[in-house]
């Protein structure tokens, strides 16, 4: 019996159904697997015309508030540029302070010029010119001109180098309150990293009030540095970390590295500190430091603070008071835990060292003991630490 070549309209018509279903007319799982599709299509960004307009429109968007604060940066650049030196020196030693287990030796480094009464003075750090005579130091300023300083003035303690310098068209630098700089603040640091000049560097202020880092040999012993992630290497040494505000918060001074580069920690002087070594140099040609006349303890912990009463160790324990030395005068006594001074809150002995050698020598000051688990409060007139 012979059989038609055509099929039956039955049978055609249910592979269709079936093929229309396949495609989702009938199967709603489909659309989520063509929006899958799609998704994983366009992952890299969309193909689809009005799809990329609205993504440039939101681009665009954002791009703006990251160029206003892109243009802060720019700004302070422009303003601190001319003010930023670079710094060879024939030295007798150059090697960076560094907290680490390598020494660094750099070949240059870096300064900010500044006013200080009606002169322009360079500051930069002491080991970046130390032994070199001023005949030795050549500055080149942000414009290329090459000058060399009349005078040096520098402090070991502090690795404080003052360089008076004269020339036609000196631009100084604005010095920021080092004081308020608060953990999280952003900051620039500006020098010639491995002789690179004009570089500049962005980051945070990652902590505060580091006292006890080994650096060396490098003498640097009245230490209160603040801690910062903008990169510092090797000469950058004397140049600024710099404020939103364009003003001179530090001057960075030292890095924690077991490269020799960068490990994103770096450390500069708070420009207070490193002004009143400065200022000091400049009039009078050394630095005067008062002294209280005690012995403090090292190891006053946790255990030692509870048992006289303090909820945590902080403040510096007196263990001995020497005589005729202003201790002696305002009555402070050996067992005595200095609390405040200068209504300063004192973190340790360090702190309380530090807040002590930056305070001006014949200053009479407030200070508050803990005595007997009660606080009493003393006055005290400072004296200048002398050889003797």
């Amino acid at each position: 019996m012979a059989r038609s070549c055509y099929p039956s309209p039955v049978r055609a018509i249910v592979p269709a159904f079936l093929f229309l279903g396949f495609l989702g007319v009938f199967h709603p799982t489909f659309s989520a697997a063509q929006s899958v599709f799609e998704a994983a299509v366009e992952q890299h960004g969309p193909v689809n015309a009005d799809k990329r307009q609205l993504l440039l429109e939101e681009l665009q968007a954002h791009a703006a508030v990251l160029e206003a604060q892109s243009g802060v940066v720019k700004s302070i650049v422009k303003l601190l540029g001319p003010t930023v030196v670079h710094i060879e020196a024939d030295v007798t030693d150059q090697s960076v302070p560094m907290h680490g287990r390598r020494r660094f030796r750099e070949e240059a480094g870096s300064g900010v010029i500044v006013r200080i009464g009606d002169g322009f003075y360079v500051l930069t750090n002491r080991h970046v010119v130390n032994g070199a005579t001023p005949d030795k130091i050549e500055i080149t300023l942000a414009d290329g001109r090459p000058t060399r300083p009349t005078q040096v003035w520098t402090e070991a303690p502090t690795d404080v180098a003052v360089l008076k310098i004269e020339a036609s068209g000196l631009v100084a630098a604005e010095l920021g309150n080092s004081d308020a700089i608060e953990i999280g603040d952003f900051v620039l640091a500006m020098g010639s990293p491995f002789g690179l000049s004009h570089s500049v560097t962005f980051g945070i202020v990652s902590a505060k009030g580091r006292r006890d880092l080994e650096l060396g040999s490098s003498g640097l012993e009245l230490q209160d540095f603040l801690q910062t992630d903008a990169a510092i290497n090797p000469g950058n040494s004397g140049g600024p970390l710099v404020n939103l505000h364009g003003e001179v918060i530090g001057i960075n001074t030292a890095i924690a590295s077991n490269s020799g580069g960068s490990e994103g920690i770096g450390f500069a002087i708070p420009i207070r500190m490193f002004m009143f070594a400065a200022r000091q140099l400049v009039e009078t040609g050394r630095v005067r430091r008062a002294y209280l006349g005690v012995t403090l303890s090292g190891d006053f912990d946790a255990s030692g603070a509870a048992a006289l009463g303090l909820p945590r160790p902080f403040g510096a324990l007196v263990t001995d008071v020497l005589s005729d030395t202003p201790a002696a005068v305002a009555g402070i006594q050996k067992g005595d835990v200095i609390l405040q001074f200068d209504k300063i809150t004192i973190e340790d002995d360090n702190h309380l060292i530090n807040a002590v050698k930056l305070t001006e020598v014949g200053q009479q000051i407030s200070l508050v003991v803990l005595r007997d688990r009660q606080p009493k409060t003393l006055q005290l007139r400072l004296a200048e630490l002398t050889s003797e």
